[in-house]
C-alpha cells in the first residue's frame, strides 16, 4: 500500500517543537533564529532533541521521512544525506569494494568517485567513454565493459553515471545486465536524475534499470537545499549494514536540520507530482525552446534526454563567451564549457511559475547585437581520440605516495604520469587523474580550458601553465 506523500513528518516535528515557543540552551548558537536578523530559517535549524530524532539512529520523524522516500523511489531502504552526492557515491564505494578489488569507472566520472575508489585501495579500470556525433560525452561503452570483462573477470563493482551531467542517457540496462551476470556490483551516480521516477518522457531511472546503488543530488534537480541528497539501496547485493557504517563514519556528527527538514520537502513534492503538472511542465518548456531557437540565427539549441535540460551553442563563439553574454543579462546558466552552455529548467507545480517570457526578452538583448558569424569548418567535436577500450593507472596509490613530483609546461606533459587531479569545474570530471599517464588529447583539452579562464581545481600551477608529474 503507498504512503501518503503528502506527509512531511520531520518538517512537521519540527514545527510542532518550535510551536510551543521553546528557549534555547542547546547549539547552534544562534539559539533558534534570536540572534540573527529577519532569517526565519535558522528558527528550524535545531539539533537532536526529544523528538526530533538522530540521523545517524533514526527511529522516530527520520526514519518516518526515510521510509517515505523509500516509498516513493521503491527501494529497500533510502537514507538522507547531509553531505551531498559525494558522501554517497564515496560511502557506496567504500561498502562494496575491499583493498585490492577491481573496479570499474567510466573515465568521464565525477572526482568523488575516484577520491572513494583511492580511500578503498581498490583498483581502478578507466572504461572509455561513449560520445555523439557533436562531441558531447556519454556514459560507459558497452562494448568497451564487455572487452574489459574478459580481461578482468573477477571485477567487484562498476560506477556509472547516469544521466550525464548535460542530461544524456545511454544504455544503462544493457550494461548492468551484463555486469549482473558476472556478479559485479553496480553503483550509479544519479545525481541529475532524482526526477526520473515520474516516467515518461522522462528517461528510466537507473533503479528502475537495476542498479543496486543509486545516489541522488536531491539539490540539483529537486528543490532541496544544497548538500541535499539521497542514497537508495535497491537490492540485497549490498551490504545495508555497510552502507550504514561508512554513512555515519562520513557524515558530520552534527547533520543540519534544515537540510534534511528540506530533503523531506523535495520528496513530498516529487511524491504528490502529478499527471496534469508534468504535461503542463512539458507544454511550458516547448513554448519557450521554440521561443529561443528564434532568437538569433546562430543559437543552437539542442534537447537532450531530460527534457529539463537545454544546451546551448551560438557559432562561431565557445560556450565561455556565450554564458558572458547570457550573464551580462542577468541570466546564469549551470555551466560552460569550450564549446556549449548547459540551461537546468525547474520543475513546477500548477501552483508556481517560471519567468520564460522575461527570459526571453534578456536573451534577445544579450545576443541581439550580435553578427553573424562565418562557421568554422575546422571545428573539432570534444571527443576523445583514444582507440583503446579500456586504461589503468600507471601506477598504483601505493607507488604514488613514494614517488617524488616534477613540475613542467602543460605543453611538455605528453606520456608523463599525472601528480595531481585536475578538474574542470562544474561538472567536475577530471580532465587529468593521479596515476594516469597524460595523453595529447588531454593536454589540447585543458590547454583550451586555461585559454578560456575557466574554474579548474585540483592539484596544478595553470597560472603559470605548469601541471605535476611524478618524476
Amino acid at each position: 500500500m503507498k504512503q501518503d506523500q503528502r506527509r512531511t513528518p520531520l518538517i512537521e516535528a519540527i514545527e510542532k517543537h518550535l510551536s510551543a515557543k521553546p528557549i534555547s540552551f542547546h547549539v547552534p548558537g544562534h539559539k533558534n533564529g534570536l540572534l540573527m536578523d529577519e532569517q526565519p530559517f535558522y528558527q528550524s535549524d535545531v539539533t537532536e532533541l526529544s523528538g526530533l530524532d538522530d540521523l545517524h539512529d533514526p527511529h522516530e520523524a527520520i526514519r518516518e521521512a526515510e521510509d517515505l522516500l523509500s516509498d516513493v523511489y521503491g527501494t529497500l531502504k533510502s537514507h538522507f544525506l547531509v553531505n551531498g552526492s559525494t558522501v554517497g557515491n564515496i560511502a557506496a564505494i567504500l561498502a562494496s569494494c575491499s583493498p585490492g578489488d577491481l573496479i570499474f569507472v567510466q573515465r568521464n566520472c565525477h572526482k568523488s568517485v575516484l577520491n572513494g575508489i583511492k580511500l578503498a585501495k581498490a583498483v581502478p579500470i578507466l572504461i572509455e567513454t561513449e560520445w555523439t556525433d557533436e562531441g558531447i560525452a556519454l556514459g560507459m561503452r558497452l562494448d568497451a565493459m564487455q572487452e574489459a570483462l574478459k580481461v578482468y573477470p573477477c571485477v567487484k563493482a562498476c560506477v556509472l553515471t547516469y544521466p550525464t551531467y548535460y542530461g544524456f542517457t545511454y544504455n544503462i540496462d544493457k550494461i548492468i545486465e551484463v555486469l549482473h551476470k558476472h556478479d559485479v556490483t553496480c553503483i550509479v551516480d544519479e545525481a541529475h536524475g532524482a526526477h526520473f521516477t515520474l516516467g515518461s518522457p522522462f528517461p528510466e531511472s537507473a533503479i528502475e534499470c537495476g542498479a543496486d546503488i543509486v545516489v541522488h543530488s536531491a539539490h540539483k534537480m529537486l528543490p532541496a537545499m544544497t548538500m541535499g541528497s539521497y542514497l537508495h539501496i535497491t537490492s540485497f547485493r549490498v551490504s545495508e549494514r555497510k552502507v550504514k557504517e561508512y554513512l555515519t563514519m562520513l557524515q558530520s556528527s552534527s547533520p543540519s536540520y534544515p537540510i534534511m527538514a528540506s530533503l523531506d520537502y523535495a520528496r513530498s513534492y516529487i511524491g504528490t507530482f502529478t499527471q496534469e503538472e508534468r504535461d503542463q511542465n512539458l507544454k511550458e518548456i516547448n513554448k519557450f525552446v521554440q521561443a529561443l531557437e528564434g532568437v538569433h540565427p546562430q543559437l543552437i539549441v539542442k534537447r537532450t534526454d531530460d527534457p529539463l535540460k537545454l544546451v546551448i551553442r551560438l557559432e562561431g563563439r565557445s560556450g565561455y563567451a556565450l554564458q558572458q553574454l547570457l550573464e551580462s543579462e542577468g541570466i546564469y546558466p549551470e555551466l560552460a564549457d569550450p564549446d556549449y552552455v548547459l540551461l537546468i529548467l525547474p520543475l513546477l507545480k500548477k501552483d508556481r511559475s517560471f519567468p520564460y517570457n522575461e527570459t526571453i526578452g534578456r536573451v534577445c538583448k544579450a545576443l541581439g547585437n550580435e553578427p553573424i558569424i562565418e562557421k568554422k569548418n575546422n571545428h573539432e567535436p570534444n571527443r576523445s581520440n583514444s582507440q583503446e577500450f579500456f586504461t589503468t593507472l600507471a601506477l598504483s596509490f601505493e607507488e604514488m605516495e613514494e614517488k617524488v613530483e616534477a613540475l613542467i609546461a602543460i605543453d611538455e606533459a605528453e606520456g608523463k604520469i599525472s601528480a595531481g587531479m585536475v578538474t574542470p569545474y562544474p561538472p567536475g570530471i577530471p580532465l587529468l587523474i593521479p596515476g594516469e599517464r597524460i595523453t595529447s588529447h588531454a593536454i589540447e583539452r585543458l590547454t583550451e580550458y586555461v585559454k578560456n579562464k575557466a574554474n579548474i581545481q585540483g592539484h596544478h600551477r595553470l597560472d603559470e601553465n605548469r601541471v605535476f608529474v611524478y618524476r
